[in-house]
Parts: C-alpha cells; structure tokens; sequence
C-alpha cells in the first residue's frame, strides 16, 4: 500500500469525521441540557439538505444555500421545540423516543410531498471543485479539504461559545442543575429553545455541506443518526470535546478499516471471501470501538462520572 494511498484515506476518515461532529454535537448538546432523545435529529440534517439543493437550484449560490440551511433547520428545530419537544421534558425516555419517532415519519412524508420522491443534486461550486497538491504530492479534493475546515471551525466557535459566553455559561450550568438556574432567574424555556435550534443549525448545515458529495434524499439523515448516536456515547454526553475526539475517533476506523480489514483477510483466505469478511468485519468496527470504550470508561472519554 502507497503511502498516498494511505494519506488520502486518512483525511477521507477526518472528513467524515468532523462532518459527523456536526451532527453529534448539536445531539450531545440536547441530551445533556435537555435530558431528551431526540431520534429527529437525523430529519433535521435532512431538511438542512433540502433547502440548501432548493436554494442552490433557485439561485445558484452555494453560500446561500448554506445560509438557507442553518435557517430551515434552526427555524424548524425551534418550531418543534415549541410545539411538541416542550412537552416531553417531564414523561420519561420511552414517551420521547415514540414521539420524536413519529417526527421522523412527519417530516419524511412532509419532504417527498413537498419535493417529491426523486433525489436532488447539490453542485459544488467551481471555486471549490478541483484538487489540490498536498505536501508528499498528494492530490485531494479542495471541497473535501474545506469540509475539514469547516468542522474544526465549527469546533473552535462551540468551545469559545460554550467557555466563554453568558450563553455557554447558563448552558453548563442546565446540564448541571436546570432547577437551581431557573430559580436565579434564567428563562429556562428560552435556554431550552435555544439549544435545540443551535443543535438543529448543526445538523441542517452538515446536511448541506454532505449533499455536495451525495445526493438529497429523503431518509438520508437516518444512517448519520446512528453513528452520531455512537459518537456521544464514546465521547461522553454533554461534552463538545468528546464528541469532537469520538467523531475523529469513529471517521478513522470506519474509513480505514474498510481499507485494511479485506487486506488482511486476503492473508488467510481467497480474494472473494476475503472482500466479504473484510468489508463484514469493517462495519463492526466502530460498535467494537464503542463496547471497550464503554468497558474502559462506562461514562464515556470525556462524559461526566455519574
């Protein structure tokens, strides 16, 4: 194996990575605030992908298409917030996973009647289209590069938010104690919205920048659900820094193992069985990350000890 190879699969994994911390942290946000399961999440990245293929189509802006994005994503976050979310806070997890469950059948059939059931296609813009020559002469995608870029970005803005505002402060302090912070005064309600509709700008904006690289389509937020669901569990819930490492940890072994696992099995068996246990064994690999975490740390890397 090449080490271009190699190198090129790495930043593949990185940036599969940080688009899934786009994803896991507005998630890890909710449930650690909020104390919600909220399996619609996954809708929100879809509808993110939807206005930004819209917008692009009508406009030919890719930027307004991002800026379209975060707004359908945070306005529809914060509408159902408002109108189902509020009213679960108190019922236990059983009614929250039914209820958030029935959103995720909402918002699909709301999506294919409004859009219809064929997938839309995001063009990458032409500034960004185009490889670029990497030290070691290493040729990668410029989009996939600014994808990296943008989620670390993203990472640095929520660590600033969260340590170093009067917004990131009173949000601590809800995963702590939400009863003592309304009793000083704090409109947990507001608090409330308001992190589930920066949670859901998240995920509309990393439904944007991945519908450049695959088509728009309805139930595409699903399969991302699952993994951000596996990225606050090995990184912590609550904690941005962990779903930060957990997402780099889970891109990284999904990307590489589907690289390494069937070579490895060609060492012991026939090309075509190899290929199959390889690419079987592949897909376990972030579970199996996830189950010695949890052994290691039940709590999770960064997760607060119960």
């Amino acid at each position: 194996m090449s080490f271009i190879l190699f190198a090129e699969q790495v930043l593949n994994g990185l940036q599969f990575g940080v688009m899934l911390f786009l994803m896991s942290a507005g998630l890890t946000l909710v449930f650690g605030v909020m104390g919600l399961i909220n399996l619609a999440h996954g809708s929100l990245f879809m509808i993110g992908a939807f206005a930004a293929a819209a917008v692009a189509g009508l406009t030919g802006s890719f930027v307004l298409a991002l800026m379209a994005a975060l707004a359908a994503a945070a306005a529809a976050g914060a509408l159902v917030e408002v109108l189902v979310i509020r009213r679960l806070y108190d019922r236990d997890h059983l009614d929250q996973v039914l209820a958030t469950f029935a959103l995720i059948l909402i918002f699909s059939e709301g999506t294919r009647w409004i859009f219809g059931s064929f997938p839309l296609f995001l063009n990458i813009p032409d500034y960004l289209s185009g490889p670029v020559t990497l030290p070691g002469g290493i040729q990668y995608p410029l989009y996939r590069l600014t994808l990296i870029g943008i989620g670390l970005a993203v990472a640095v803005g929520l660590f600033l938010l969260i340590s170093r505002t009067r917004l990131g402060i009173q949000i601590r302090a809800g995963e702590s104690d939400r009863e003592m912070i309304a009793a000083l005064g704090v409109d947990i309600s507001k608090l409330y919205t308001i992190v589930f509709a920066l949670g859901a700008a998240l995920a509309g904006l990393a439904g944007a920048l991945v519908g450049a690289i695959q088509s728009v389509q309805v139930g595409m937020g699903e399969p991302v659900l699952i993994l951000a669901f596996v990225v606050i569990v090995i990184g912590g819930i609550g904690s941005i820094k962990g779903a930060l490492i957990g997402s780099i940890l889970v891109g990284l072994t999904d990307t590489l193992g589907g690289l390494f696992m069937p070579a490895l099995f060609a060492l012991f068996m026939d090309n075509s069985s190899a290929a199959t246990a390889g690419s079987a064994l592949a897909s376990m690999l972030i579970y199996i990350l996830m189950a010695v975490v949890l052994i290691v740390k039940p709590s999770g890397l960064f997760g607060a000890r119960a």
